[in-house]
């Protein structure tokens, strides 16, 4: 079996700033640790956006139009960075795809651009779809990074990961427990748009704002909020659960809004950090400076924010991980996790 591997790593996550990808080698002796080579955003245009947006809302019809459309333009811009890395052997490519439905109560998750045809459009091996046989298997196909979280970065037993939604990972002893904790960027980011904004960059817009005693009390009492794990979101029950009560106080000021929903984002997380003593930071909120104050000021867990690289690529770097796992059929999902039947090896394998 080889020791050495070259990998690319593609991401698109709920918070829609576009495709991430990651050239990694990973190597092994006792441990398995990796190199970021190359990394790359593509950020969507407007009119990918609005597309993948509005998906969620889609008859099953168009999801299979959208889905055919989306694995076309994924092959393009996984070309564009293949050429841009062309002097590298690279075994295969390790793609998440694109969220458009995620109800695994319901025995439903569906990724968009994870066709058998992008292994033949790019002319490489392909692995993808990691979530599916997962729900199948009754679990929640989510989250998938704790595999590569604990085995890849050896520092901490606490990941805190602060994307278009916050989920965290917690090894105690042998057991490990993973689980979406609420909306971030997903709600940051569509509030910041009704100005015109893409997002609220450091937070400054939620730092002006007030706190609004109702709002937080009806978002705390969500039931999802007092569940126990394993539980996870998608954009779906965001509409039906969150989207509502924002909507109920349109009258009041968005810094406000901004405010009091990174308050309860803050809390949420305070309340997952309890009895930690350490915890890595990654996704886009760690540079939500507003944000990170918030949470800093309710936990006594110390927060470790990596390199930027890790930060915005640390997705990107495992699911290129969860692909090579799945290469040797080894465990990528963990029960313990998603409340699937047992451990498995999960994702599609396919060939140009």
């Amino acid at each position: 079996m080889k020791v050495k591997y070259k990998v690319v790593g593609v991401m698109s996550g709920s918070s829609l700033d576009g495709l991430d990808f990651a050239l990694v080698e990973f190597f092994k002796d006792i441990n398995w640790h990796f190199k970021l080579i190359d990394s790359s955003t593509y950020p969507y245009s407007k009119k990918i956006y609005e597309k993948l947006k509005c998906s969620s809302s889609l008859s099953l019809k168009d999801i299979e139009k959208l889905d055919k459309f989306y694995t076309i333009y994924l092959s393009k811009r996984i070309n564009k960075f293949l050429k841009k890395n062309n002097e590298h052997k690279i075994d295969f490519i390790s793609s998440h795809g694109h969220t458009v439905l995620h109800q695994p109560s319901i025995g439903v998750t569906h990724q968009i651009g994870n066709l058998p045809m992008l292994a033949k459009l790019i002319d490489k091996k392909v692995i993808c779809d990691f979530r599916s046989k997962d729900v199948k298997m009754g679990g929640e196909g989510a989250p998938l990074v704790p595999a590569g979280e604990l085995k890849l970065f050896h520092q901490s037993d606490t990941f805190l990961n602060l994307g278009g939604f916050a989920n965290i990972t917690i090894k105690n002893q042998n057991k490990i427990i993973a689980y979406d904790i609420c909306p971030v960027n997903t709600i940051l980011n569509l509030l910041a748009t009704k100005i015109g904004k893409p997002f609220d960059k450091n937070g400054e817009l939620a730092s002006e704002g007030k706190l609004i005693p109702e709002l937080e009390k009806k978002l705390n009492s969500v039931e999802f909020f007092k569940s126990t794990p394993p539980k996870s979101l998608g954009f779906e029950w965001v509409k039906k659960n969150i989207l509502p009560i924002l909507e109920s106080f349109q009258e009041v000021s968005l810094n406000d809004v901004l405010n009091t929903y990174t308050v309860f984002i803050a809390k949420q997380i305070s309340f997952a950090l309890k009895g930690r003593k350490t915890a890595l930071i990654t996704g886009g909120g760690a540079f939500n400076s507003y944000l990170m104050q918030q949470i800093k000021n309710r936990t006594s867990c110390a927060l470790f924010i990596p390199d930027e690289k890790i930060i915005n690529f640390k997705e990107a770097i495992i699911f290129a991980f969860l692909g090579l796992l799945r290469d040797q059929n080894k465990i990528n999902c963990f029960a313990s996790v998603t409340g699937a039947k047992r451990n498995h090896s999960s994702g599609n394998i396919f060939l140009p």
